[in-house]
C-alpha cells in the first residue's frame, strides 16, 4: 500500500470522525460506536504504516505545502514516530471506551463536544508523531495545545477556566519564546529544519551554543513538563479524568518527551552530543526535576494531584535518557514512553473509576476501598509498580535500559539519582495501597466497582503493562532502526 497515502490518512481519519460524532449527537451509542471505530480504524491504519515503511532503505517524505527553501509542512513515518503513533492511536481506542463509562457514569455535560475535541487531539498528535521537520513539529505542537484547551476547561466552572488559563498560558508562552526561536536559530545556521538521521548540527556551533540551543527546545517544548515549565500539568487535573488522561499517558505529555527525543536524534544527533558533552547541564537538570517532583508528589493527598507530579517526574526519565545520548538510554527513553502512557493512564483510570463508583478524590479517604473495589485497586498496584520499575511490569524493562546508559556514559550521580527517585515513587504509590487493602474504613462502604466499561478499559491497559515486560520485542525491533 502507498506510504504517502497512508501517512496523510493518519491525520484525515480522526479529522473525518468529528463531522461524523457531531452529527450523531443525538444518539449517544451511535456517536460511541463512531469514536471507537474512528480510533479502531486509525489503529490499523498506523499498523499498516509501521509494516510498509520499516526496512525500507529511505525514509518516505510527504510534502503538504512548501513555504521556502528549507521549510515545508511534511510528513516523514520515521521509527520513533512510528513507535509514538501506534501507542497513541491504540490507547485511543482504550480512552474511548473507559470515556462511555466515565462520562455516562457521572452524567457529564457537553459529551459530543468532549469527544470531538478529543478527536481532533489525536489528529493534531498524528501530526506530532510523523513531523518530518522542526517546522511541521511545531505548527502539530501548536494545534494539539488549542484543540486540548477546551478539554481542560470541559466543566466551565471557575476553577476549571483558571486551570484552562495556565494550561494554555504556560505552552503557548513557552511555545513562542523558547521552542519557535530555537527553529530560527537552527535555520539560520544550517539553512534547513528537516528531521536527518545523525542530525544536522555536526560542527556547525560550538558545544556551549549546542548547550543552550537544547535548553531552548527543552524549555519550549513546556509539555515535556521539566521545571521551572511543569506549572500547567498540575493545574490541568480540573479537567475529567478521561482528559487527564489524555494529558498524561495518550498524547500531551507525551508528545512533548517524543519532540525532545526527536529533536535530540534527528537533530542534534546522538553521536555529536554524545562527544561534545554539550547535553550535559540538560541532563543533570532532568535529575532535578525528577527527585523534586517526586518528593511534591509524596505531600500530595489529592490521588490526581499526586499522580500529576509523578508524571512531572516520569517524564524527565525520557529527558534524561535523551541527554545521556547513548545506544541504551535512547532505547530506553523510547521504552519509557510506552512503558509510562501504559502504567500512568492505568493509575489515572483507577482514579476515576473510584471517583465515579464512590466521589472519593483524598488518598486518605481510601481506607478499606479495596475490599469494595478489588479489581480497581489491584489494577493500582500493577499501575504502581510499573512506575516504580518493577516486575512484571513494562516499567522495569525502560528503566533498565535508562540505568544501562547511564552506567555506559559513567554518570554515576544520575544512578544515584534513579535509585532515590525509585525509593519516592515507592513512598507515595505503595500507601495507596496499604491503606485501600490493610486498613479499616472510617465508615460503612456502600458501593462496588465502577460501570462495566470503565473495568474493560482498566483489563486492557493492565494487559498492556504487563505484555511490554513479557515481549518487548516488537518495540525492541522498531527502536533499532531509530537514526539509521
Amino acid at each position: 500500500m502507498d506510504i504517502n497515502f497512508l501517512i496523510i490518512l493518519t491525520i484525515i481519519i480522526p479529522l473525518a470522525g468529528v463531522p461524523l460524532i457531531l452529527l450523531s449527537r443525538n444518539s449517544p451509542n451511535l456517536r460511541e460506536f463512531i469514536t471507537i471505530l474512528t480510533a479502531s480504524i486509525l489503529f490499523l491504519t498506523n499498523l499498516l504504516l509501521t509494516i510498509n515503511t520499516l526496512g525500507l532503505s529511505e525514509s518516505k517524505t510527504f510534502v503538504i505545502v512548501n513555504f521556502f527553501p528549507g521549510g515545508s509542512i511534511q510528513l516523514t513515518p520515521e521509527p520513533l514516530g512510528l513507535i509514538f503513533g501506534l501507542i497513541a492511536s491504540g490507547l485511543w481506542i482504550v480512552t474511548s471506551i473507559y470515556s462511555i463509562g466515565y462520562m455516562r457514569g457521572k452524567n457529564e455535560k457537553n459529551q459530543t463536544r468532549f469527544y470531538c475535541f478529543f478527536a481532533l487531539a489525536i489528529a493534531a498528535t498524528m501530526g506530532v508523531a510523523y513531523a518530518g521537520n522542526l517546522i511541521t513539529l511545531f505548527i502539530f505542537y501548536e494545534a494539539l495545545s488549542l484543540s486540548t484547551y477546551p478539554l481542560v476547561t470541559h466543566h466551565q466552572s471557575e476553577s476549571a477556566k483558571q486551570g484552562g488559563r495556565t494550561y494554555l498560558g504556560v505552552l503557548l508562552t513557552t511555545s513562542v519564546v523558547f521552542f519557535l526561536f530555537g527553529i530560527i536559530w537552527i535555520w539560520s545556521i544550517t539553512g534547513t529544519t528537516e528531521f536527518v538521521s545523525g542530525g544536522i548540527l555536526e560542527n556547525e556551533i560550538n558545544p556551549y551554543l549546542t548547550g543552550i540551543l537544547i535548553l531552548l527546545f527543552i524549555f519550549g517544548i513546556g509539555k515535556a513538563g521539566v521545571m521551572p515549565f511543569h506549572r500547567w500539568l498540575p493545574a490541568a487535573m480540573v479537567a475529567p479524568t478521561p482528559v487527564s488522561a489524555l494529558l498524561h499517558a495518550v498524547a500531551v505529555v507525551k508528545a512533548g518527551v517524543f519532540s525532545v527525543l526527536k529533536i535530540t536524534v534527528y537533530t542534534f544527533g546522538v553521536e555529536n552530543l554524545s562527544s561534545n558533552g554539550a547535553s550535559e547541564f540538560a541532563m543533570y537538570l532532568a535529575a532535578i526535576t525528577i527527585v523534586a517532583a517526586s518528593i511534591i508528589a509524596l505531600k500530595q493527598n489529592n490521588i490526581k494531584k499526586m499522580l500529576a507530579y509523578s508524571t512531572v517526574s516520569q517524564l524527565s526519565y525520557i529527558v534524561l535518557a535523551a541527554m545521556i545520548v547513548s545506544s541504551n538510554s535512547i532505547i530506553g527513553s523510547t521504552l519509557h514512553i510506552a512503558s509510562h502512557a501504559f502504567g500512568k493512564i492505568t493509575l489515572f483510570f483507577c482514579a476515576g473509576a473510584i471517583y465515579v463508583a464512590s466521589g472519593k478524590t483524598e488518598i486518605s479517604q481510601l481506607k478499606g476501598i479495596g475490599k469494595a473495589m478489588p479489581l480497581t485497586m489491584a489494577a493500582f498496584l500493577i499501575g504502581s509498580l510499573s512506575i516504580i520499575g518493577l516486575p512484571p511490569t513494562g516499567g522495569f524493562i525502560s528503566k533498565w535500559y535508562i540505568l544501562l546508559g547511564a552506567i555506559q556514559q559513567e554518570e554515576f550521580i544520575i544512578l544515584l539519582v534513579l535509585i532515590i527517585s525509585t525509593l519516592l515513587s515507592v513512598a507515595y504509590l505503595l500507601p495507596v495501597i496499604y491503606l485501600s487493602f490493610f486498613l479499616t474504613p472510617d465508615s460503612k462502604i456502600d458501593h462496588g466497582e465502577a460501570p462495566t466499561a470503565i473495568l474493560i478499559a482498566l483489563g486492557i491497559s493492565v494487559t498492556l503493562t504487563i505484555l511490554l515486560f513479557l515481549y518487548p520485542t516488537p518495540i525492541f525491533q522498531i527502536a533499532k532502526f531509530i537514526g539509521n
